[in-house]
Formats: structure tokens, C-alpha cells, sequence
């Protein structure tokens, strides 16, 4: 409710600090703008620091930049709902083209900023430590799922990645003490893959998430690395969400590949080379 959001901010502006004056004008002067751009351009518009945006964004009752854009962009009655909010009804091929690029480029970068190092650090370590690791995901994340083990099955340890619940289920009632479940979810809200985290965990498994922060899957999880994503998935195709969580899969597995050491990149080059004879030679 689109205008509601606009409306409390209006009302309020009196109420605010200079320095968050400043970044409602910037918002209010053009809405639409203000939802593409990222926190750092925002506070460069506004002349201001990024913790003065985040600050902002607090006193309308969102937990941050990344959910204020989602409430603005609802707010606006913009985009095609259930396709993209980035994408108008009347976009042509080249206008949506260049917007759902843009989207995904921007995406990137803020999610890229907000991540934390120290806890990719220790995901890492527990992956690189597993006996056994299994990807989780439903709908949209199933393909990353799938992905993820793509790239891990290398790393000589039994993976496998399920998409279907019942499955998973199964997977988590049988986990025990050395397994990694690593669950993959944009909202952190699927009841079953709360259910199934908990499970596997109460088994003595280790449970990672990729999902939103302070979600109920993150809480049920042994590390949850939060996922900064305006991405609306309640009324939006999964779009940026799907892109950030294939990067932070790609993120993973080259941690893991470094931290084997030099002595371990004969092992890849012959699963390399075992393609070869698959392939036409290059001109």
C-alpha cells in the first residue's frame, strides 16, 4: 500500500534529523528511482552515510534498506505482479531486457556488500570438515540446489541435492553427527524446510542456510548466511534472489577448493580433462 508508506513518510518529515531530511527529500522527489538505486548510491544522492539510510529506514518500521525497497516498491503499485517489479506492463524488449540486467547487476553488488566474511569463513569450515553433504531447496531454489552439487560432488565427498520435501524429510530423519544440510530459501519461511532444519539438527546434523536474516529457517539453522535481497518472492517472480544465491554457492565451493591446497588441483584438472574427448577441438 503503496501510498501509505509515501503517506508516513511526508507526515513525518518534520519529525526528522537533517541528515534524514535530506534522504526523504532524495525518495520523495522520485519514488520510482529511489527502489533501483543501492544504499550507497542513495546516501550519495542525499549527502549522507549509509548508517543514516539504514537508520531512516528503521523509523518506518523496516529492518533495514534491502526491506524498505521491498515496502516502496509494493507501496508504488509498480512493476507486472507475478513477473517482475523491476518490469512495466508497457516495457519494450529493450527496456525490460536492460531493466532485468540491471536488477540482477545491482542485486549483486549490494548483496556482495553485505556479506560477512567471518561467517563465510566458518560455513567453509564446517563443509570442508562434512562427511556427507545435502542441498535443499524448493521451487526456485531446487535448480540452485542442484547446482551447488554440481560443483561440490568434486571435492571427493558424498553430495547429493534434493528438491522434493518428502525426500528431504527422509535425508534430515537419517542425518547424524559430521552431516552438512545446507538449506536454500529466499523468504525463511517454507514451514517444511523449518521443520526439516530443526530435525536434522536435533540429530545431530549441521544445518546451513541461505536465506533471509532473523527468518524463521535462519533461527533454526547452525550458521544462516543472510541473504540482502529487495526481491519481493510473495508477489514476484524469483528473479535477483535466484542470482545472488548461485553466486553465494559459487562463493562456497571456491572457499573450499582453496582451502584444500595446491595438492588438490591434480584431482580437478582430471575431472577436467575426462570432458575433453566430448567436445569438438576449438578452431
Amino acid at each position: 500500500m503503496a501510498h501509505d508508506l509515501l503517506s508516513k513518510i511526508r507526515l513525518r518529515l518534520d519529525d526528522l534529523n537533517r541528515s534524514e531530511r535530506k534522504v526523504a527529500d532524495v525518495i520523495l522527489g522520485d519514488p520510482d528511482a529511489a527502489t533501483g538505486l543501492s544504499i550507497a548510491i542513495l546516501a550519495q544522492h542525499a549527502g549522507v552515510s549509509e548508517p543514516t539510510v539504514n537508520r531512516f529506514c528503521r523509523n518506518f518500521d523496516t529492518k533495514g534498506y534491502p526491506d524498505f525497497k521491498i515496502k516502496l516498491a509494493q507501496s508504488l503499485a509498480g512493476g507486472t505482479p507475478y513477473v517482475s517489479q523491476s518490469v512495466a506492463h508497457d516495457d519494450d524488449t529493450a527496456t525490460y531486457t536492460n531493466k532485468i540486467f540491471g536488477a540482477n547487476i545491482q542485486a549483486l553488488d549490494e548483496a556482495r556488500r553485505a556479506l560477512d566474511s567471518k561467517l563465510i569463513e566458518r560455513m567453509v569450515d564446517y563443509l570442508i570438515q562434512a562427511k556427507q553433504i545435502s542441498f535443499f531447496g524448493l521451487g526456485a531454489s531446487g535448480p540452485v540446489a542442484f547446482d551447488a552439487q554440481h560443483k561440490f560432488f568434486r571435492f571427493n565427498l558424498p553430495v547429493a541435492a534434493h528438491d522434493d520435501v518428502l525426500m528431504q524429510r527422509m535425508v534430515a530423519a537419517a542425518s547424524r553427527t559430521g552431516d552438512v544440510i545446507v538449506i536454500i530459501s529466499n523468504t525463511g519461511r517454507t514451514r517444511d524446510l523449518v521443520d526439516i532444519a530443526l530435525e536434522a539438527r536435533q540429530n545431530g546434523a549441521t544445518v546451513l542456510g541461505l536465506t533471509s536474516a532473523d527468518s524463521p529457517l535462519s533461527r533454526e539453522c547452525t550458521e544462516s548466511l543472510a541473504v540482502a535481497c529487495a526481491e519481493d518472492t510473495d508477489h514476484y517472480m524469483p528473479m535477483t534472489s535466484r542470482m545472488i544465491h548461485l553466486a553465494l554457492i559459487d562463493v562456497l565451493a571456491t572457499g573450499v577448493t582453496l582451502r584444500r591446497g595446491p595438492d588438490f588441483l591434480p584431482h580437478l584438472k582430471k575431472i577436467k580433462d575426462s570432458l575433453k574427448p566430448t567436445r569438438f577441438p576449438l578452431d
